[in-house]
């Protein structure tokens, strides 16, 4: 890794292309257990069903929004979730992990206590130059990482 001095990112403004880009805004997720999901992400991180549907195809969806941040869950029990480790072994590529943004430590903190959220990387905080991460893993085995910028605002 080189050293960099840490510079503040613009505030968003419109692309060269005129889109006005400002974040990402949403992911779609295949999970083994709609339920289970909808229940995890609303206790660990305050996600709430915005809208549920059955697909096409028979499949169970729902919509989860916190702030935000938005996942598109879809229901597939009968699919093998491929860890980052398996894939790696067989040489395919995938999702390493995704990550949410928090403001306040202490709050996350609190709930990866009272939720008993096992912490991956060896259960300790990451410390960056300009932000702290935690990494866990969902129930399907989705991993997430956990970003709290420094002052809240991103910098590199």
């Amino acid at each position: 890794m080189t050293q960099s001095t840490a510079t503040q990112c613009p505030a968003p403004a419109a692309s060269d292309l005129g889109l006005g880009l400002r974040h990402l805004d949403h992911m779609n997720l295949s999970v083994s257990n709609l339920a289970e999901t909808i229940d995890w992400y609303a206790r660990v991180f305050g996600f709430e069903v915005v809208e549920r549907a059955i697909c096409d195809d028979g499949t169970p969806m729902a919509i989860l929004r916190s702030g935000e941040a938005m996942l598109c869950c879809y229901e597939h029990s009968d699919w093998k979730f491929v860890s980052n480790v398996e894939r790696r072994e067989r040489g395919i590529h995938g999702i390493n992990h995704f990550a949410l943004r928090i403001t306040d430590r202490a709050a996350f903190l609190a709930t990866v206590e009272r939720e008993q959220v096992a912490l991956t990387w060896g259960g300790a905080a990451i410390e960056y130059p300009n932000s702290t991460s935690w990494y866990v893993v969902d129930p399907t085995g989705y991993g997430i990482e956990i970003a709290l910028w420094n002052d809240d605002r991103v910098a590199f």
